[in-house]
């Protein structure tokens, strides 16, 4: 970001004090928009840009009517360059806005040690606290006065609970780390705005206290030229835009492609048919053309019964409900493969022996794209040669969650969690193929070293089922997107999590069923595009608390 800054100064002539006066009125957006009760706000500014960022918020609050304390967390001599700027203008008289019978009110404190704080406890009966102490350029841990800052908020809120806004980052949280939690101590968040574009602990951080709260990317005046990021990772929401393009009028079902779901047990071995019957009851919510479903035999009529859109097709299975490479017979194969265009494998599907047979000899000649998932996975794992030579003539996908994720890559699951970007990026690499690891923050790894990062979803998400579905919406965007496969699994995965964002918005975390996301799979295509890119009435992007933006939008109408 400094060296985004920097270009867009020197090589596009935006000075940089443009750049602050642009993030505040964002900060300051954000602050009637999502906290619109709020009349009394407590600012505090630390002495460096992010804590200009935090005065000039202050004074554009203030002129818009509100009752504003300014706490400055340091001495005014020592500011220098933009934050001394916007020291000047944060002590300038309040401006009336046009809109307001009344200006508002501005209280400017400075806090030169710890034990000032004390003086200043009316401040804490605020409404909203805009944290703007630190920002992208922090390096942990916190100290001084911004660390007995943050023990004076919490000793405050113990007494009056007050939401709190994070500029750019909560105080203290890093903006290249990669965790989603934080050992050292960081200051609470209840949404955050940050500028120009995601960092690293945007995506990868719990950085607001409940999963659905806002943290928000706004642009504020730097050329898409400027933002240069040798990461390679980027936010999944993004992918979006694909599956919210029209169809064409004279489009058919020929024209979305034909999903092929292999899985399922059917008998003493375990009635495990609704994991088959989801993914493909997903396949056709998310939009294929035409679905199959071939499942053992004995479940056929059960798998039949989800919707009649559905196909089937009965497999052979031994006696305990296993399927059997008794299958693999031509006049069994050939009639079953013409024609599909996509294969999902592996939902329910068990690790019999006999089952082992059927799922080497039925990949080992499948040449569809395809996504694997369950317990195909934990077969391929037995499998590396296997997954080298179906990686040479299709597209493959694979689903893991972080055991699975382990099985394949021949760790421990502690190992797969302590860098899951690593894992999944260095597998995709490794073996040619596209890695969905599952869980908090999914990412999406591809062979050509990019990483997408999800950050739609839910706890409730952790239910038997949710990856069945993920698998069946994956597999029906690869058919109907055949040409941008990459974005296709990267919408999928952001369209599970949000249509299950949606499902509890009339729920509850706890009661979420997997088919309840199914359920909310139209609203989540629906979605209105502004939340993910520019073009917005605001032009922000929301990585996450969407939702909630939708409802305050629609409260306004």
């Amino acid at each position: 970001m400094q060296a985004c800054d920097r270009a867009t100064s020197e090589r596009f002539g935006v000075p940089s004090i443009e750049l602050m006066h642009a993030a505040s009125l964002a900060a300051a957006s954000v602050v009637r928009e999502q906290f619109p009760r709020a009349r009394r706000v407590t600012v505090l500014c630390g002495t460096g840009n992010n804590g200009g960022d935090g005065m000039m918020t202050a004074r554009l609050l203030a002129d818009a009517g509100l009752d504003v304390a300014a706490l400055l967390l340091g001495e005014p001599e020592k500011l220098s360059g933009d934050a001394a700027q916007a020291w000047l203008e944060l002590n300038a008289p309040v401006v009336q806005s046009p809109e307001k019978t009344a200006a508002g009110h501005k209280t400017v404190l400075v806090v030169s040690a710890a034990e000032d704080l004390a003086k200043f406890d009316g401040a804490l009966h605020a409404d909203l606290i805009v944290d703007a102490i630190v920002g992208t350029g922090f390096h942990p841990p916190l100290r001084g006065l911004p660390l007995a800052a943050l023990e004076w908020v919490k000793a405050g809120a113990a007494r009056y609970p007050v939401p709190i806004l994070a500029v750019d980052l909560p105080s203290g949280w890093p903006a290249d780390e990669g965790s989603a939690l934080m050992a050292d101590a960081v200051f609470p968040a209840d949404a955050v705005v940050t500028f120009t574009a995601p960092k690293p602990a945007h995506v990868f951080g719990q950085l607001t206290r409940r999963w659905d709260q806002p943290v928000v990317v706004a642009p504020i005046g730097s050329p898409d030229e400027a933002v240069v990021s040798g990461l390679n990772v980027h936010w999944a929401g993004g992918a979006l835009e694909l599956v919210q393009t029209p169809r064409a009028a004279v489009a058919n079902k020929g024209n979305f492609g034909h999903v092929l779901v292999v899985g399922g047990t059917f008998g003493t071995a375990g009635g495990k048919a609704g994991a088959p019957a989801m993914t493909a009851m997903a396949a056709l919510r998310s939009g294929a053309g035409l679905v199959t479903a071939a499942v053992p035999a004995p479940a056929l009529a059960l798998v039949s019964s989800f919707a009649p859109e559905l196909m089937t097709w009965p497999l052979a299975v031994n006696a305990a409900g296993c399927l059997t490479a008794e299958s693999l017979i031509a006049e069994i194969m050939e009639p079953l493969m013409a024609g599909k265009t996509v294969l999902a494998f592996g939902p329910g599907l068990g690790q019999n022996p006999d089952t082992e047979k059927f799922a080497f000899g039925f990949l080992s000649d499948n040449k569809l794209p395809v996504v694997v998932d369950a317990d195909g996975l934990n077969l391929l794992a037995q499998k590396p040669v296997l997954l080298a030579r179906m990686a040479q003539v299709s597209t493959v996908v694979l689903t893991p969650h972080p055991g699975e994720m382990a099985r394949l890559a021949g760790i421990s699951v502690a190992e797969v969690q302590a860098d899951r970007l690593g894992v999944a990026l260095g597998f995709a690499q490794r073996k040619g193929v596209i890695v969905v690891l599952k869980g908090a923050r999914t990412l999406i790894a591809h062979p050509d070293g990019r990483v997408a990062v999800n950050t739609s979803g839910n706890p409730g998400m952790a239910k038997g089922g949710s990856g069945d579905l993920l698998t069946g919406i994956v597999a029906g965007l690869m058919a109907q997107y055949p040409q941008d496969v990459a974005r296709a699994v990267e919408a999928a995965v952001y369209l599970h999590g949000l249509a299950a964002d949606l499902a509890v918005q009339t729920g509850d975390e706890h009661t979420l069923l997997a088919t309840d996301a199914l359920s909310h799979l139209s609203a989540a295509f629906r979605f209105p595009a502004f939340h993910f890119r520019s073009g917005s009435p605001n032009g922000y992007v929301w990585l996450q608390g969407a939702l909630r933006e939708a409802a305050l939008r629609e409260g306004e109408q």
